[in-house]
């Protein structure tokens, strides 16, 4: 069974940071680019960076460059973004996934950051 767990969510202020971790299990892990992904209130679920699992090339959508990095630890089969320089706009929940998005979702990790 497909598990991905978020974890690292929480309340800061702006310019504060947060690392989110995911740990994966129950599919090949190096196999899968993986992404992470965020959802915030009254808006679509958008992909903002993915990390493949063989060149460890990277992706960043424009929202998040600069401020955002992605990282994979295969051996733990586990995902991290570290995330600084955090505006309002970046309140969400953020989720793991293959950068497809099409293994099932996790539960997710609430990130607020206010003014």
């Amino acid at each position: 069974e497909v598990q991905l767990v978020e974890s690292g969510g929480g309340s800061v202020q702006a310019g504060g940071s947060l690392t989110l971790s995911c740990a994966a299990s129950g599919f090949r892990f190096d196999d899968y680019g993986i992404g992470w992904f965020r959802q915030a209130p009254g808006k679509e679920r958008e992909g903002i960076s993915c990390i493949s699992p063989f060149d460890g090339s990277l992706y960043y959508d424009d929202s998040v460059k600069g401020r955002f990095t992605i990282s994979r630890d295969n051996a733990n089969k586990k995902i991290h973004l570290q995330m600084n320089s955090l505006k309002p706009e970046d309140t969400a929940v953020y989720y793991c996934n293959a950068d497809t998005g099409e293994l099932s979702w996790g539960r997710g990790t609430q990130v607020t950051v206010s003014s």
